[in-house]
């Protein structure tokens, strides 16, 4: 699926391809929900980073949170996991991590293309949920969602292959 992006002033804009789509997968870290999730968590979906085409790079930042971020006596030791943001509007792009250099992973609602509707929900890092954050946890059950205190075992593509949601 072919995808179009922006951030919210327009400064950046880029395209990219994915297989993987469905905006599916509510991560509640605090780096998520403090980077993209107003709504107490972020969501972001899988493309190909070899198709990555980008105006207005110019614009472009990195951010990379601290791994010890919390732990007492321990130095800071950034992130492999890189961020990118507008410099302009600060809008959230998209994350990069070098141990899966062939994806990158858009915020869903950094994306233009309308995106498919996914029939169910995963929730990841549920331990890492702000107290405020809550939802129909019934509702969520009744329709098949998925909890998990930490990282799921299946990843982005295996969700979607598994669920008929992977787009050739």
């Amino acid at each position: 699926m072919d995808l179009e992006g922006s951030c919210h002033c327009g400064a950046v804009k880029f395209t990219c391809k994915s297989h993987a789509p469905y905006p599916y997968m509510k991560c509640y870290c605090s780096i998520c929900r403090k980077q993209d999730g107003s709504g107490g968590y972020g969501i972001n979906i899988m493309a190909q980073h070899d198709t990555l085409k980008i105006e207005g790079k110019e614009h472009i930042k990195e951010y990379r949170a601290n791994k010890n971020k919390g732990k007492p006596n321990t130095p800071a030791e950034p992130s492999e996991n890189r961020r990118y943001f507008c410099d302009t509007c600060g809008s959230c792009l998209w994350c990069y991590d070098p141990a899966y250099k062939d994806w990158i992973y858009p915020f869903a609602g950094i994306i233009d293309t309308p995106l498919p509707t996914p029939s169910k929900y995963v929730h990841i890092l549920l331990n890492s949920k702000a107290p405020w954050v809550e939802f129909d946890k019934a509702a969520a059950e009744k329709r098949g969602d998925e909890f998990f205190d930490e990282y799921p075992d299946k990843g982005i593509e295996q969700m979607h292959k598994q669920n008929s949601w992977w787009i050739e």
